[in-house]
């Protein structure tokens, strides 16, 4: 796409971010933060123009959605709006709203827009209870690093094991081209919850699972934002032509991100639930940093098994995948 289709893209994304009514004030700031946060060169800091430009109330939708001249940078619009609409949970009525108009404005075709929709709703409303199937890497258990005379934590061990791996699929669809491959991240992130917690004795359901995220502090549509903005500096958007399975189009750094933050969430997990939930918020906020920093390091170790696992990811699958049947 030229600058000008990157810009109104990111414009369109905020758009959609704003839509739902019921978007916090501390979700807001976090979005202002991700493009405030990636102005640090000319490409980066067209997006953080495209932010201020709606915020202000500069443009309106329709303007964005008239720069966008190729059928491919239309559509990439339009499911990348889909992809943060269902961020935080199924379509509510106002981003429906908000979609259909994105949709005429776009002057795109009722049924391929439905299909994108239904696809993104299925992956919202994933059941948190059933565990991600065919994951495309193996990860063993680590083996015990306690003395020989000392007990064997068996249950920390694969719970460890299992973060890594959420954490390694996570990174691999980063990379991938596919906006929905990016709405994945989120759903998996509750299994991988949801399965600590089951872990230790706990049952948790989708609304527990979605407030300890909020309270570790990682929104669930500002992270969903940060990812699709950082793939369009990244050359996401150049390469519309390659969405084939398995490409990868996205940047390190993106999955490096998505890789230490998915880490970091189940270290805090593990933490909270084998201690019995007894961590304040301002306690599990920084140990979400701290483990944050300590799997950016981590990264290099296992960047070839996250580029191993978006190759062998087929995006058609991913919903099937992340829906554990």
């Amino acid at each position: 796409m030229e600058r000008i289709e990157v810009e109104s893209v990111a414009a369109i994304i905020v758009f959609a971010a704003s839509s739902e009514n019921g978007t916090s004030d501390d979700e807001r700031a976090r979005i202002k933060d991700v493009f405030e946060g990636l102005a640090g060169d000319d490409d980066a800091r067209v997006l953080a123009a495209a932010h201020r430009r709606v915020i202000l109330r500069q443009t309106t939708l329709e303007a964005e959605a008239a720069k966008l001249q190729t059928a491919e940078s239309r559509a990439l619009a339009f499911e990348l709006a889909v992809a943060v609409c269902d961020a935080d949970g199924a379509l509510g009525a106002a981003e429906r709203a908000f979609l259909e108009r994105l949709r005429a404005a776009l002057a795109l075709e009722g049924g391929a827009a439905s299909a994108t929709i239904r696809d993104a709703d299925a992956l919202a409303a994933a059941p948190v209870e059933r565990a991600a199937t065919a994951l495309p890497v193996h990860v063993p258990v680590p083996a015990a690093t306690a003395p020989a005379a000392a007990p064997v934590d068996t249950v920390g061990r694969e719970v460890d094991a299992s973060i890594l791996r959420y954490a390694i699929l996570n990174g691999g669809l980063e990379l991938l081209p596919q906006g929905l491959a990016t709405l994945a991240i989120v759903p998996l992130q509750m299994k991988m919850v949801y399965g600590i917690g089951k872990a230790y004795g706990i049952s948790l359901d989708r609304g527990h699972i979605k407030e300890f995220i909020a309270t570790v502090g990682v929104g669930m549509t500002s992270q969903v934002v940060e990812n699709f903005a950082r793939s369009l500096l990244g050359g996401f958007a150049k390469k519309l032509g390659g969405k084939t399975a398995g490409k990868l189009v996205g940047t390190a750094t993106g999955a490096a991100m998505t890789f230490a933050a998915t880490y970091a969430m189940g270290q805090v997990a593990k933490q909270y639930y084998s201690g019995g939930r007894k961590l304040s918020s301002v306690d599990l906020r920084a140990i979400f940093s701290r483990e944050v920093e300590r799997a950016k390091g981590l990264y290099a170790q296992y960047r070839p098994e996250v580029e191993q696992s978006a190759r062998n990811t087929d995006a058609s699958q991913i919903l099937e995948m992340v829906r554990g049947m």
